[in-house]
């Protein structure tokens, strides 16, 4: 089977799928992206496109981001040809749709199937956009983010297939599309992300020793942002570190906006809040971004993990964490509700309040060995409904149906529970 994966980062969301196709002699794996760093996968042909020049200036900005997924596409295109010229045909396309990516491919590449994989469609109200009321949206936000579907609706209506990784995932895309948008999670590797009781964490890079250290409060995110709570967070812990004098928190996040709104004054959200609380910065470790060996550490010695988020995408990190048999306190937001229920597998609390989320986050570390059942919970949903060993098949199997060389079959899994609560 002939394969090619498209998407602006490496190896991102196709990870997993791409090393799998790839360990068998009969696949050919061609992986086509804007990641120029020396980062392989074993078997797998890596290509790089770029579009030939950033969008106009003066454009109007309700349709930047089309022109840009358009000379996205065009790059693609640039790319496909050559790989046409040297003889790769590919059987199945798959896509990280919205940037462009996959706009285009099926004029290079017209005997492919193309399978998209849609993981956010954005609405002005109702979700993550209006969520925040200290971020108020303007009738200008309003029209933009409107537009901004643009690039999206093209891959909706030229993907032969699409997968989603949640329900809450899909259910943000128009109903009209619902038929071909399969819900299948990428996996977690719950071999690797696995719990070690007793754990401590020593991270030297990083001047970290807390093997002497029994509460430790963790917070993982791609950045410091609005989105996932950091504002709320901080404020949170300044309360909790004031009550437990015993307790160190370890914040793996880079100081950046990954997603959301910038913070007021051009100031890092990060810098804000260091100047409206005073933290014990001996106890509040800051440690940037980590490579995965040692934030699986993390994890592992986490007493109490903390995720907030708006009503977005769901962050691998949650479900690693779970994986890991952490406690996790998280936000009570539809995304996180698909699979936390409250003091069953997961502790749920007020996005917005900074002080419920203290409490929640000392309720666990006042009761560890009540929250014991939650944590063996935790890992078991991930086990169940979310294990790579179990997802990756099911992905390969669908590639092999658009390639023509397997029946076709049901595809559609994973939180089946979640129809009962309004996804499905």
């Amino acid at each position: 089977m002939r394969v090619l994966f498209l998407h602006n980062n490496f190896p991102a969301q196709f990870r997993e799928l791409a090393a799998a196709l790839a360990k068998d002699p009969k696949n050919q794996v061609v992986y086509g992206t804007k990641h120029t760093d020396p980062v392989q996968i074993a078997g797998v042909s890596k290509v790089n496109y770029a579009p030939s020049r950033e969008p106009h200036a003066e454009i109007h900005h309700y349709i930047r981001n089309y022109e840009s997924a358009v000379l996205h596409g065009q790059g693609v295109v640039r790319m496909g040809l050559q790989l046409r010229d040297a003889g790769f045909v590919p059987e199945v396309v798959c896509s990280h749709s919205g940037w462009g990516n996959g706009m285009f491919i099926k004029d290079v590449f017209p005997e492919a199937k193309l399978l998209s994989y849609f993981e956010w469609f954005n609405h002005a109200t109702g979700t993550d956009a209006d969520f925040d009321p200290a971020y108020p949206l303007t009738a200008d936000d309003r029209l933009r983010i409107r537009a901004s579907n643009a690039p999206m609706l093209v891959d909706l209506y030229s993907s032969d297939r699409g997968i989603s990784p949640t329900y809450w995932q899909r259910s943000q895309f128009p109903p009209e599309f619902h038929n071909k948008i399969d819900v299948m999670h990428d996996g977690i590797n719950t071999t690797y992300f696995h719990p070690e009781p007793g754990a401590k964490l020593v991270l030297p890079n990083y001047n970290l020793d807390l093997s002497d250290v029994d509460e430790v409060v963790t917070y993982v995110a791609r950045g410091m942002d609005a989105y996932r709570g950091f504002p709320q967070f901080i404020e949170a812990i300044a309360h909790l570190t004031e009550r437990r004098p015993n307790c160190h928190v370890v914040i793996v996040a880079g100081d950046r906006i990954a997603y959301g709104p910038n913070p007021p004054k051009g100031n890092s959200f990060k810098d804000i809040m260091l100047e409206k609380f005073s933290l014990d910065l001996n106890r509040v470790h800051f440690a940037g971004t980590m490579p995965y060996g040692d934030y699986k550490q993390v994890l592992r010695a986490s007493k109490v993990h903390v995720y907030l988020t708006r009503p977005f995408v769901l962050s691998w990190s949650l479900m690693e964490a779970l994986s890991s048999g952490c406690l996790v306190v998280a936000s009570d937001t539809p995304p996180v509700r698909e699979v936390i229920e409250d003091g069953v597998n997961g502790l749920l609390v007020d996005f917005f309040s900074p002080k419920k989320i203290a409490d929640r986050i000392e309720e666990a570390l006042t009761h560890p060995e009540e929250m014991q059942a939650l944590r063996q919970r935790a890992r078991q949903t991930i086990v169940d409904r979310y294990d790579l060993v179990t997802l990756l098949p099911q992905q390969i199997q669908l590639l092999k149906e658009l390639a023509g060389i397997a029946p076709t079959t049901a595809t559609k899994n994973v939180a089946k529970a979640s129809k009962s609560k309004g996804f499905g």
